[in-house]
């Protein structure tokens, strides 16, 4: 493993895949906007970079992990003086792998801009939130070439486990936002049925117990349902990042002239939690945008 992997972005989720691949044997040359984001990393061997642009000066293969589409397009392409940007300091041949969630249309224009700096690039954003991020069990859904992929997959499959190539570039970020179209929903769904079981006096708690042994069982109710009862939304994936996200999906829908009115509600119940000062808070507050929609 003599290649560098160059990662940006050592966020909640960034940090611990970064450590993953570390771990795992790669050597690695590390950006984050902030400082001390990147120190963990060092402690553990990699080398601190002052840019994007100097992480792809020396790395064959570098992934990106920021939180929305102007984020990626800084960090990737920058601006007309793009001297500090990763296309700045593309190696011939490289291997630019976005793991942020982020729009599909602009992932296909930014690719294309890579191809002509002579690299490639793969979509592949992920699902796990920080748990699976930490354990190297996320999910991750790969856009861009067969080759590029097969290029990737050893160091995809340090970070994931359920790694599926979805089809060209932009096409693992129209997976992710089908993702986050049953999540959000199934997060929703959850929250009413708890409130039912509460307003007609009955045990929620029972009643999540009996609902995990039938045909409603799902991760929703077993996590996001827990925590509902607990009121403990400590972020595994904040709301903020998940208001970006259902954000993502209505805007596909228009520029697809399609109605997703399901995902339009669950999107309204966010925006109302991150609207009352509570978008630090894991996805599983919405169920205080429900309660309160209830007088609760």
């Amino acid at each position: 493993m003599t290649d560098k992997i160059g990662f940006i972005g050592l966020g909640i989720m960034g940090r611990p895949m970064a450590l993953n691949l570390i771990n795992a044997g790669y050597g690695l040359v590390v950006h984050a906007r902030r400082k001390e984001s990147m120190e963990p990393l060092v402690a553990a061997g990699a080398t601190a970079c002052t840019s994007p642009a100097a992480v792809a000066r020396q790395a064959s293969m570098l992934f990106t992990m920021v939180s929305d589409t102007p984020d990626v397009e800084q960090v990737i392409l920058g601006d007309d003086m793009a001297s500090n940007a990763v296309i700045a300091g593309l190696q011939p041949g490289a291997l630019v792998v976005d793991m942020s969630t982020i729009s599909a249309s602009a992932t296909r224009i930014i690719a294309e801009r890579v191809r002509s700096a002579g690299a490639e690039m793969l979509d592949a954003p992920v699902s796990g939130g920080d748990v699976g991020a930490i354990a190297g069990t996320l999910s991750i859904m790969v856009g861009g070439s067969a080759s590029a992929f097969e290029r990737a997959r050893p160091l995809l499959e340090v970070m994931g486990k359920n790694i599926v190539h979805v089809g060209d570039c932009g096409a693992g970020q129209v997976c992710k936002a089908c993702n986050q179209v049953l999540i959000s929903q199934t997060i929703a769904a959850v929250g009413e049925a708890l409130l039912l079981a509460e307003a007609s006096g009955v045990d929620a708690a029972k009643v999540r117990e009996a609902l995990l042994g039938g045909f409603a069982n799902s991760r929703a109710l077993e996590i996001h349902g827990q925590r509902m009862l607990d009121q403990q939304y400590q972020p595994g994936f904040k709301s903020v990042l998940f208001q970006k996200d259902l954000r993502l999906v209505l805007e596909a829908a228009h520029e697809l002239g399609l109605a997703l009115p399901g995902a339009a509600q669950a999107a309204q119940l966010v925006n109302a939690l991150v609207g009352q000062d509570n978008g630090e808070l894991d996805s599983a507050a919405m169920f205080l945008s429900q309660r309160r929609l209830n007088g609760l």
